[in-house]
C-alpha cells in the first residue's frame, strides 16, 4: 500500500505543513542502547528542500537525539494523520546538529517564531521518503492549540537558569552519550 517518493514534492510539502505534530525517532549504535522516539509540535518545522528538512530543537528534558545524531546521524521522522483521509509519512535520513551561530541555525531559526528555550536546530539530509496507509490511526479531533508551558518555564528559569537546567538535563543522553557540547 506505500508508496516511494523521489523527493518532498510540493504536494507533500504541504500535507506535512499541515500535520500539527510528528515524531522523532534515533538510536545509538551500541545493541544495548535505548531507541529513542519523540513527539515534537508547535511552528518549528520546516522542509528546507526537496531533500532537507528541519525544525527549531526546543530545551528538553532529555537530548536523546542530539546524542543519538552527533553519535551516528540515523533518523526517521514520521508525521500520521489524524483526520479522516488516513496517511502515515516517514523520512529517513542523515540528521546534523546546528548549535547557535552557525549558518544553519541562523536559516531555520529565521523560518520560526523566536522562542526562548532553543537549544538547537536539527537538519536532516533525507535519503528515503515513503507513505503508507494509517489505516490503524484512530480519526480523531485535532484542537491545534500550542501548549505555552515550555515557553513560561524557559521565561522563569531564564538565560542563566535554562544553562543550569541544560547542564544538568542535556549534558548527556540515558545511555551516557555526549549530549549538548560544552555542557
Amino acid at each position: 500500500m506505500g508508496k516511494l517518493f523521489e523527493e518532498i514534492d510540493d504536494t507533500l510539502r504541504r500535507w506535512i505543513a499541515a500535520q500539527p505534530m510528528w515524531f522523532v525517532s534515533t538510536a545509538p549504535l551500541a545493541a544495548d542502547g535505548h531507541i529513542n522516539v519523540s513527539p515534537r509540535g508547535a511552528d518549528s518545522f520546516s522542509v528546507l528542500g526537496p531533500r532537507r528538512v528541519g525544525w527549531v530543537d526546543l530545551t528538553g528534558s532529555g537530548v536523546e537525539t542530539i546524542a543519538h545524531l552527533r553519535e551516528n546521524g540515523r533518523i526517521c521522522i514520521m508525521f500520521t494523520s489524524f483526520d479522516q483521509r488516513p496517511r502515515i509519512v516517514r523520512l529517513h535520513g542523515l540528521g546534523h546538529v546546528h548549535l547557535p551561530g552557525t549558518s544553519a541555525f541562523e536559516e531555520v531559526v529565521a523560518l520560526h517564531p523566536s522562542h526562548v528555550s532553543t537549544r538547537a536546530v536539527i537538519t536532516v539530509d533525507v535519503d528515503r521518503v515513503s507513505d503508507s496507509c494509517g489505516w490503524g490511526v484512530p480519526v480523531m479531533d485535532v484542537v491545534t492549540q500550542e501548549r505555552d508551558l515550555l515557553r513560561q518555564s524557559a521565561e522563569k528559569k531564564g538565560v542563566d537558569g535554562l544553562a543550569e537546567y541544560r547542564s544538568q538535563k542535556n549534558a548527556t543522553s540515558i545511555d551516557g552519550l555526549p549530549g549538548l557540547p560544552g555542557l
